[in-house]
């Protein structure tokens, strides 16, 4: 850990900080499972207001 010494001896103590990368951009088959999956949740949120409204 870095440690610096301020005025009247106190240590001040920094955090490592982390690798820095650069993002990839999605591959087709990551995109087609985030289509799927967001239509899975628009079906469940749909499914669950339909049951809603029903119930009540």
């Amino acid at each position: 850990m870095p440690y610096t010494n301020e005025e009247g001896g106190r240590l001040n103590n920094f955090a490592a900080e982390p690798k820095v990368y650069k993002a990839e951009p999605p591959s087709p088959t990551e995109k087609r499972n985030y289509i799927i999956m967001g239509i899975g949740a628009l079906v469940l949120v749909s499914s669950l207001m339909f049951i809603a409204v029903t119930v009540s």
